[in-house]
């Protein structure tokens, strides 16, 4: 923005109409999924277990040394086992060996313990220093009952953490700093919310829907401000994100999916009892939200400028200009959204392509089927929320200009008036070029 630029002329509030159809239908959705989020928020919390099955625990240890020998050779069948055979592909001798590890968390806290290093294809290769993870097997028989697991990455992902939000926070400003407190909120709600619910007994898809909800509402407001805009965002997310939670719960009974695909969810279904089709409409609703919001806000602010630019436009041409904007935006988003799965599932698709199945087998397999109705299901549920929050902006717009005419922008309610710094006498007045979300609602 220009230093010179100002928004007296062109940032108009809306009028006293709109801003109140809005709130009637804002505030009960907001009250209703803030009762459903008290009335379904777990008894109890869920703590981390901190034990696997089995009665096996998860410790933490740090490597001291490594002792390195070599792997005892692989005999092929029928073979005699001389040493040297043509042929024989020399083992690493960095795969077998043993390693030496100090304990740094559990009962055992700072003893030192020995234990064979993992062998085989594809084995880690741990040194001297490295973070692992241990785990104690208590009922083990004749065997160290500690085993090497894997590398603590904890200390690593912290510092990209940290990297992340260091460069959000410098090229958001005031932005990226609620933008970080909207996906602290969003963690949150995942993790002390939907995931206890679902053990706890909850249905899935319905705990998903509350979730996605009070996501929602939190972080849309949080980091665009309490304004029309973000108002209008809110409406054409929810009403997007219902529709998708339809064609998804339609698209499941009409394939017979039942979400069993991988261990995970069979183990989920066998010990827990949940109910895994309901899961895997659980995940289709939160793996759509956080690309309806993106596409719902870019709408409602691409007709906020137009409108700003051409005060004189009606319903019909802020509307297809907006939607000009909007194809060109889903355009490129389905195609993020099919690259997302494809990435995801490329080695099961790989071993697909090992096995030379043909290619229905492979499409109407479970799997790969449920990946392209979790694709189809947000994918059109993206699309519709380009028209519902276009029409829905371009309305509020025109209600604006009806506002000018009669002179009721003084009458505007006060949480939807733009921040506005008008010129002292003489002089500019100061404004910064990026104000903080709330500036909309504060004078």
């Amino acid at each position: 923005m220009g230093a010179g630029h100002t928004h007296d002329d062109d940032a108009r509030p809306a009028s006293r109409t709109a801003v109140s159809a809005l709130l009637a239908v804002i505030v009960p959705l907001a009250v209703a999924t803030l009762a459903a989020l008290i009335w379904m928020w777990p008894a109890e919390p869920a703590d981390a277990p901190s034990s696997t099955p089995g009665g096996i625990t998860r410790l933490t240890g740090t490597i001291e040394r490594i002792a390195l020998k070599q792997c005892p050779a692989a005999q092929p069948p029928g073979e005699a086992p001389a040493g040297g055979a043509a042929g024989q592909a020399p083992q690493d001798p960095r795969r077998c060996g043993e390693a030496t590890v100090q304990l740094t968390s559990g009962p055992d806290w700072g003893r030192t313990v020995t234990v064979a290093l993992p062998s085989g294809p594809g084995t880690r290769v741990f040194t001297a220093g490295d973070d692992v993870i241990m785990l104690h097997m208590p009922d083990a028989a004749g065997v160290s009952p500690y085993q090497l697991s894997d590398h603590d990455r904890s200390g690593a992902l912290w510092l990209v953490a940290l990297a992340f939000a260091l460069a959000v926070i410098a090229f958001g400003r005031w932005r990226g700093l609620t933008a970080l407190g909207g996906l602290a909120i969003t963690f949150a709600l995942l993790l002390w919310f939907l995931i206890p619910a679902i053990l706890g007994g909850a249905p899935p898809l319905l705990a998903a829907i509350v979730c996605a909800a009070a996501i929602m509402f939190a972080v849309l407001y949080l980091t665009h401000g309490f304004t029309v805009q973000t108002s209008i965002a809110v409406l054409g997310t929810l009403a997007s994100l219902t529709l998708t939670a339809l064609l998804a719960t339609a698209a499941v009974a009409a394939t017979d999916l039942t979400g069993v695909t991988d261990d995970s969810s069979f183990y989920l279904d066998l010990s827990y009892r949940i109910n895994t089709q309901g899961l895997l409409l659980a995940g289709i609703v939160i793996g759509a939200l956080g690309v309806l919001d993106d596409v719902t806000v870019t709408q409602a602010a691409t007709v906020a400028e137009l409108a700003r630019a051409d005060p004189g436009s009606g319903f019909l041409r802020l509307y297809r200009a907006a939607a000009r904007v909007g194809r060109a935006h889903i355009a490129s988003v389905i195609n993020t959204i099919i690259l997302a799965y494809a990435g995801a599932s490329l080695p099961l698709l790989l071993l697909f392509s090992i096995g030379s199945q043909p290619l229905d087998a492979v499409l109407t397999s479970p799997v790969v089927a449920q990946e392209i109705v979790r694709s189809v299901a947000g994918t059109i549920g993206l699309i519709a929320a380009v028209p519902l929050t276009t029409a829905l902006a371009a309305f509020v717009a025109v209600r604006r200009d009806d506002a000018d005419e009669d002179g009721a922008y003084e009458d505007a309610d006060p949480p939807y008036r733009p921040h506005v710094r008008r010129r002292a006498a003489g002089a500019h007045a100061a404004r910064s070029d990026d104000p903080p979300p709330w500036a909309g609602w504060i004078d």
